[in-house]
């Protein structure tokens, strides 16, 4: 058990640093007028969660173990949904009502079109 919470951790740790450096790269890419940084972790981690969860289903190229310590450790720790909800909030707070709405309809629009190519990625293996 406490090998498994290690690898949790580890795997936290991993989340947190690949987070950070791929929004702040899109953030010097794309500028900080709408939250491409945040929008581009929250799209990649639901595709990258659909793809590791397919893989560990059915398909079993995952063990369960390993697919725990993916999903709960690193992707727990990469995908911003905290950020997201704060972002889309300052945006209304600011009466930018227009910008809220685009960041909230455009990540989950978009999130679930990547969740479902991970699954189907994870499914074609």
């Amino acid at each position: 058990m406490l090998e498994k919470l290690a690898l949790i951790a580890l795997a936290g740790a991993t989340g947190t640093l690949a987070r950070y450096w791929l929004s702040g790269l899109v953030y010097d890419v794309a500028g900080r007028d709408f939250p491409w940084g945040t929008a581009t972790v929250n799209i990649l981690g639901c595709f990258l969660f659909g793809f590791v969860w397919e893989l560990g289903g059915d398909r079993m190229l995952l063990r369960s173990e390993t697919r725990t310590i993916i999903l709960t450790g690193f992707m727990g720790a990469f995908t911003t949904f905290s950020t997201f909800i704060f972002e889309s909030g300052a945006f209304l707070e600011d009466g930018r009502v227009l910008p809220a709405l685009a960041n909230v309809g455009f990540q989950t629009i978009v999130g679930f079109a990547a969740l479902f190519g991970g699954l189907l990625l994870g499914r074609m293996l």
